[in-house]
């Protein structure tokens, strides 16, 4: 009996053992496969956490863009169908709270089965969001929680519309930046999605690892937005009284307006005319008739005129700036010693150039004119005779130190590239220089010529212009301060302060003296460039002045294209906005008053 007891103990313990070494096989030469079956047979469940993109800040941290929690609706159907008794209550109160076809969610069921993530509806709101979770808690034995459930995700908001469109931008419907800050600093507002991992197993436990979402930072810029408000209301203004003057449409092409501090390179406020609502940013209706808008569809021109429409004519368009670049000229020439600064000149009303009679905006002459004098009347035959008296080599150097033909670097996207609209030192004739030296025949942009000259009235010290002075994480700690940032040295300080002396008498008794503005020492010069083709009198007309005289605290620059008025030349345009914006931002940044 012992023998046949211990017999069988054998033959089992060697069955036993031949089993551990067939799943010990198993194990390692198929133990993916088998393992890929049972996990087949499990419910997974995976869903995403998505980021919050930074926000974006004026200067004193106001929320001009930021990001809105809202939800998506989700249909899982394969959770749903599972619970039969279930799907008639769900799919009611789904109905109910998201005004979604009963029929629609019927035809998910019936056509993917299978499904786990259908989105049934998105952009849904906390409070409809919240009612939803109500009733699905109300109705806990006639409805599946799990079959219909709410993604969190975010939208993009704007809370101030159209104000400063055109430096914020926007994002797309894949949330990346398109245009303006959204787009410069994409990477710095963008985070990394969450994930929630997990499946229910054949006891229903659930099983769940979370991978929390990196968000995104929040950088502020260096826009003050009631100084932005202010400029935005006074180019409405302009815009309102010429709308539909001489020709349909706008009061002009573009009107931009450029504020800044000349001692740091920080812009304040920076327009460009007309601009949108970055919370509906293909709305044309403004600008055009719906019989408009569908021609622009049929000619498939829309996409264009939308993406001129969305870029910043502040940075990304040039053009000839006029008399507004003659300081440059003069002060060139001072520094390069071809003037000492007790110069007269003659103006006839014409000069001749080479083959070419050119002729100064006073076609009657000015008569006999000191350099101030010729500042203050904007004197085209002094300026082409200052010009002159630098030559090829002394002008070209000049526009290149001041930083004409060469991108700022200002951090924006789509700033324009003019090297190749300025003439060099190789091609550059007699004519071009007379033309030149007073800012015809070759192009700028405006943050090229706002920014030289703040160097030209600080004392020389050009620096980078920039719209972000603080990126922060997500709790506002301050992560990166952005410095000023000086890129060279432009003139000397004797040169900066002299011809501040002739822009202060530009507005004392010159052109701009409608610019001026009681109680404070302003400076700055008048621009009119006739554009190409000539001889069609189509204009830019702009301004750029300053305050005050001694240690000056903001520059305003202002440029309209084509002015809807019959006389396209008419100056004060520019001045008396100019005066309007100063005589309200001055006092709030407390720039100093004469005394």
């Amino acid at each position: 009996m012992k023998r046949k007891l211990a017999l069988v103990f054998i033959l089992v313990m060697l069955v036993f053992l031949g089993l551990v070494c067939r799943i010990t096989y198993i194990n390692a030469a198929k133990g993916d496969k088998y393992k890929k079956t049972v996990l087949d047979q499990q419910q997974y469940n995976s869903r995403q956490i998505a980021y919050k993109r930074g926000d974006i800040l004026d200067r004193n941290g106001t929320k001009i863009a930021l990001s809105e929690r809202v939800y998506n609706v989700i249909l899982d159907a394969k959770i749903l169908l599972g619970d039969e008794d279930y799907i008639e209550k769900t799919l009611e109160i789904a109905s109910t709270c998201f005004e979604i076809p009963v029929e629609e969610m019927e035809a998910i069921l019936e056509e993917t089965p299978e499904s786990r993530y259908a989105i049934l509806k998105k952009d849904v709101d906390y409070n409809t969001a919240t009612a939803f979770a109500e009733m699905m808690n109300d109705e806990a034995d006639g409805a599946n929680s799990n079959g219909i459930w709410l993604e969190e995700d975010y939208i993009r908001k704007y809370p101030y519309n159209a104000t400063a469109s055109d430096v914020i931008g926007f994002v797309n419907d894949e949330d990346v930046g398109s245009y303006g800050l959204e787009s410069y600093y994409n990477d710095v507002l963008t985070g990394v999605n969450g994930k929630e991992y997990g499946y229910l197993d054949e006891d229903a436990t659930f099983n769940r690892t979370v991978k929390e979402p990196v968000n995104g930072s929040n950088i502020v810029s260096t826009i003050d937005l009631q100084i932005q408000s202010i400029v935005d209301r006074y180019v409405l203004e302009f815009n309102d009284a010429q709308r539909d003057n001489t020709r349909p449409g706008e009061g002009s092409l573009k009107t931009n307006v450029i504020v800044m501090n000349p001692q740091n390179g920080e812009i304040l406020a920076m327009t460009d005319f007309p601009n949108y609502d970055l919370n509906n940013r293909s709305d044309l209706s403004r600008n055009y008739t719906q019989e408009e808008q569908q021609a622009l569809r049929d000619e498939g021109t829309e996409g264009e005129v939308l993406a001129k429409l969305w870029s910043n004519a502040c940075v990304s368009d040039s053009f000839e700036p006029g008399s507004t670049f003659k300081e440059f000229t003069v002060a060139g020439a001072l520094d390069s010693g071809a003037l000492n600064g007790e110069e007269t000149f003659y103006c006839g009303g014409m000069l001749h150039v080479g083959d070419h009679d050119i002729y100064c905006n006073n076609t009657e002459g000015h008569g006999t004119q000191t350099l101030s004098q010729a500042m203050a009347n904007s004197c085209n035959v002094a300026l082409m005779e200052i010009g002159l008296r630098m030559g090829a080599e002394g002008f070209t150097k000049m526009q290149s130190n001041y930083g004409f033909g060469q991108y700022t670097g200002i951090d924006l996207p789509g700033e324009a590239e003019t090297a190749g609209l300025l003439h060099g030192l190789d091609d550059i004739q007699e004519v071009d220089i007379a033309t030149s030296s007073f800012g015809q025949s070759f192009n700028v942009t405006m943050v090229q010529l706002a920014s030289a000259f703040s160097s030209l009235i600080n004392g020389g010290d050009y620096y980078k212009p920039h719209l972000v002075k603080e990126i922060q994480d997500e709790q506002g700690t301050v992560t990166t301060t952005v410095e000023p940032e000086i890129l060279k040295k432009t003139t000397s300080k004797e040169t900066s302060d002299l011809v501040k002396t002739y822009l202060r008498e530009v507005v004392v008794s010159g052109t701009g003296a409608p610019a001026a503005v009681d109680g404070y020492d302003i400076g700055g010069k008048t621009g009119t460039a006739e554009k190409l083709p000539r001889g069609q009198r189509n204009y830019v007309v702009s301004f750029i002045g300053y305050a005050p005289q001694e240690n000056p605290q903001v520059v305003i620059y202002i440029a309209i294209d084509e002015p809807n008025t019959p006389d396209q030349q008419y100056g004060q345009f520019t001045t008396k906005m100019f005066a309007g914006i100063a005589s309200e931002i001055f006092p709030y940044l407390g720039v100093e008053k004469v005394q």
